[in-house]
């Protein structure tokens, strides 16, 4: 198999799969090495499509989902449970990030849609020397949650907010994370 019918494939793959898909898995479909892939996907985002790699994977983001960033704070214990509402509710965390006074957005990409994410994530954090990132900002963070609709959002902001999780912004903090103001 060519390279170009080999990445239309991936494409195809990762068009139909709303969950990451590894490297592995794909190198081995397609009988290749793990490296071949990483090659194939770094081509696919040099043509202009928006594959967002994740600790499980690729994932093709291929939809204009309905975003929302919400600030939060919580301890190190209730994280699974934030993150739980917003899956549960349908949502998907695409990342966490901090607005440090000296750093500035500090940001790392989750995506994070099922209670099995959920799980991997917390995982990899209790296995290693890290911690939360929100830590270096004494527990105030930020998500980037996604979700087929505006009720979906609104529903999980009213979840979050009930369980005391959201946080106000205070007058250092830019309204438009993305830059965009």
């Amino acid at each position: 198999m060519k390279g170009k019918e080999r990445r239309e494939k991936i494409i195809n793959d990762l068009m139909m799969k709303r969950t990451p898909v590894s490297a592995g898995t794909l190198a081995q479909k397609y009988g290749v090495s793990r490296q071949v892939v990483v090659q194939d996907v770094a081509l696919l985002r040099a043509q202009g499509l928006n594959i967002q790699s994740t600790s499980s994977g690729y994932l093709l983001d291929n939809a204009v989902p309905n975003s929302r960033v919400f600030k939060s704070i919580h301890s190190d214990e209730e994280t699974a449970e934030e993150l739980t509402i917003c899956v549960d509710l349908g949502g998907c965390v695409k990342d966490v990030f901090v607005y440090h006074r000296a750093y500035g957005v500090v940001r790392a990409d989750l995506n994070i849609s099922s209670r099995l994410d959920i799980q991997r994530f917390l995982e990899s954090v209790s296995t290693g020397h890290s911690r939360f990132l929100k830590n270096i900002t004494s527990g105030y963070h930020y998500h980037t949650v996604t979700a087929d609709s505006k009720e979906v959002l609104d529903l999980i902001q009213q979840a979050l907010t009930e369980r005391g999780f959201l946080a106000p912004l205070t007058d250092y903090e830019p309204v438009d994370f993305n830059g965009e103001d």
